[in-house]
């Protein structure tokens, strides 16, 4: 029972005429256009240990100027400290970063605390490619099946970079690059000077609220969240080294000692690999009805996300038999899935895949496009 799936049927209104715009552009192709023998899709390096934290709400909304000094802020439990985003085998951060989140009936808001001697920023428009700076990002997918989901990257002088993406890159994309947050609020503190290397810093700090009627679209359900109910989260900060040079900041153009990229790269909940574009490996977060500091509440692990990783599981292996023949495979056996903690039950064409569980009664599927539904 091979089926494909139209993600336009899926997509609020408000998101379809940029579909239609990025399909316009060139960046709309149909997964299965992007199929190619003998190239599989990477899969993580670490085990699936996906970080978890509890968000409160605040009592009183937040005054979005990147200090953290409200009393809500204080009360806020920090997330773990960041990490490489390849995970424990590579070196701890050289400074630190960690966020905190709290949310209200309007928006979910969003903050970090980066340690930072030099702080710089070169880019001011809108849209740019933000990580060509130091930056920090967010990434959210409300429902968790790794399709629909939102980007937002802000550097030290405030620019900002929002996009929606359809599907993760490795699934045919596209990143709506001209769709923009309404509504959002940001903005950054630094705890010294910018761009300024004759002195040094103690670091910068962000502040971000998104309304939920924006959240909303890629939800598909009501917002604000009920309390329980846990999307995922991630974070990532880039990172650049750079020396002083007639009296401002360059990067330097070399990966340091036993690395192979140049900038740095440090996230809440590790990817596994040098792609943030793996949703499965966010971090998951829970909205506690509860207002910050009035209690504490338990983080709940369910069962359907264990399962949904197990899914994952079966599509990088059928990508991976793609690679190897040609086509998918239809035998449980044959992607070595035999000892499975979920009843697995697969079906395939030549170009398409269905692969399913069932969870508390209910139909786990994901297919070649890597949407779990």
């Amino acid at each position: 029972m091979s089926r494909s799936l139209n993600v336009c049927a899926h997509l609020p209104p408000s998101m379809l005429g940029w579909l239609i715009l990025g399909i316009a552009c060139g960046s709309g192709a149909d997964s299965t256009a992007n199929l190619t023998h003998g190239d599989p899709i990477a899969e993580p390096a670490i085990d699936w240990e996906p970080q978890r934290y509890v968000s409160y709400r605040t009592a009183a909304p937040i005054s979005v100027d990147g200090r953290l000094n409200e009393s809500a802020w204080r009360n806020a439990e920090w997330t773990s400290d960041f990490v490489d985003i390849e995970g424990p085998k590579r070196s701890t951060p050289r400074f630190r970063t960690r966020a905190k989140m709290l949310w209200d009936s309007t928006y979910f808001y969003l903050a970090t605390e980066m340690e930072e001697p030099h702080v710089w920023a070169t880019l001011t428009d809108r849209d740019a490619v933000i990580y060509y700076d130091n930056d920090f990002e967010v990434f959210i997918d409300p429902d968790g099946d790794t399709h629909e989901y939102y980007e937002l990257e802000i550097n030290a002088i405030g620019t900002e970079w929002d996009l929606f993406l359809v599907k993760p890159y490795r699934d045919g994309g596209p990143a709506l690059n001209a769709w923009d947050i309404q509504g959002l609020k940001t903005a950054v503190f630094v705890d010294g000077t910018v761009n300024d290397p004759s002195d040094t810093d103690s670091g910068w700090s962000v502040e971000i609220a998104i309304p939920w009627k924006v959240l909303a679209e890629a939800a598909h359900s009501e917002t604000p969240p009920a309390g329980g109910d846990q999307w995922r989260v991630n974070f990532s900060r880039v990172e650049w080294r750079a020396r002083v040079e007639n009296s401002g900041y360059v990067k330097i153009e070399e990966p340091a000692e036993g690395r192979t990229r140049l900038e740095d790269n440090w996230v809440w909940s590790p990817q596994g690999l040098i792609a943030m574009h793996y949703p499965e490996m966010w971090g998951f977060v829970q909205f506690s009805s509860l207002t910050v500091g009035s209690g504490e509440e338990e983080f709940a692990p369910r069962v359907e996300d264990e399962a949904r990783w197990f899914l994952r599981k079966v599509y990088y292996k059928q990508h991976a038999w793609y690679a190897s023949h040609g086509e998918f495979c239809d035998d449980v056996g044959k992607l070595g899935m035999n000892d499975s903690p979920f009843d697995l039950e697969v079906s395939a064409t030549q170009r398409l895949f269905d692969a399913w569980v069932t969870v508390d009664g209910t139909e786990l599927h994901i297919g070649h496009d890597g949407r779990v539904r």
